[in-house]
């Protein structure tokens, strides 16, 4: 009886854990309240102010912006790196793979740093082309696109492309056509962390950014030192429809996936 107990409270304690600081929010985001603590009335300014100010809108803008493209040319480059050492022989392969390691363990802050010494001082590159920024948020994603795609690529018979190869495919084509809707599922993956590790990141954007221009991150600690109250309950609102956008796209991945699974078990 203990045990069962044990094992249904742990479990609950961790999702409230991290779930309810969370909800706060969420809940706070709906009233009047200018800090946590006391709720006034409800009301739907916070969400009004979201949408209305230019500011936070180009804010927001850019900031997807930046994530979709940081990700796509991330995913291209994690890809190309992990089919290569998928077939590298050993030697090439075990040099690839610690190599890709050093910028996943390696602080954010460090990798920041050292981007914009390289790109900005030594190399000259103007950090107001957004060349540092989209640079820097494509180095700390690729490396996580490698390690998505490498175990669907462990999964595949390395054999296809070779035989594609001798049934008369070019290169290209056995890769388009072969390989690529072998791991199609570990480069969405790959593509879906790129995002939220460039929607995340605070350090490598400090670092690279142009001075007029902010990420989510940034802005939102900029904004917590400033004195516009309704900036910062609206950058509430913010927060909980990141969240729920996030539970969105986590409920319909499993659905389909459940629906292939089913496919899969019918046939």
């Amino acid at each position: 009886m203990t045990r069962k107990i044990t094992r249904i409270a742990i479990p609950t304690l961790v999702l409230l854990f991290l779930y309810v600081p969370i909800l706060v929010l969420a809940l706070y985001s709906f009233t009047d309240s200018t800090q946590i603590g006391a709720i006034r009335s409800f009301t739907l300014d916070n969400y009004v102010t979201l949408f209305t100010t230019p500011e936070l809108q180009n804010m927001i803008l850019g900031t997807v912006l930046l994530a979709l493209s940081s990700a796509l040319i991330a995913t291209v480059l994690g890809t190309l790196g992990a089919i290569g050492a998928f077939y590298s022989n050993k030697r090439a392969a075990s040099a690839i793979d610690t190599v890709n390691q050093i910028p996943v363990i390696n602080a954010d802050v460090v990798t920041g740093f050292s981007l914009c010494i390289l790109l900005v001082v030594v190399l000259g590159i103007s950090k107001e082309s957004y060349i540092p920024l989209l640079f820097g948020h494509v180095t700390l994603s690729a490396p996580f696109v490698y390690l998505s795609v490498i175990p669907k690529l462990k999964q595949m018979d390395s054999s296809l492309y070779e035989a594609a190869l001798d049934l008369g495919a070019k290169p290209f084509q056995a890769l388009r056509k072969v390989v690529i809707p072998q791991i199609l599922s570990g480069m969405i993956s790959g593509f879906s962390l790129a995002i939220t590790l460039s929607l995340d990141d605070y350090f490598i954007a400090t670092y690279t950014k142009p001075a007029t221009f902010d990420t989510i991150s940034t802005y939102v600690v900029n904004a917590t030192k400033g004195s516009q109250t309704s900036i910062k309950t609206a950058l509430w609102a913010l927060s909980t429809l990141i969240f729920l956008i996030v539970i969105l796209i986590v409920v319909v991945r499993n659905m389909k996936i459940e629906r292939r699974n089913m496919k899969e078990e019918r046939l």
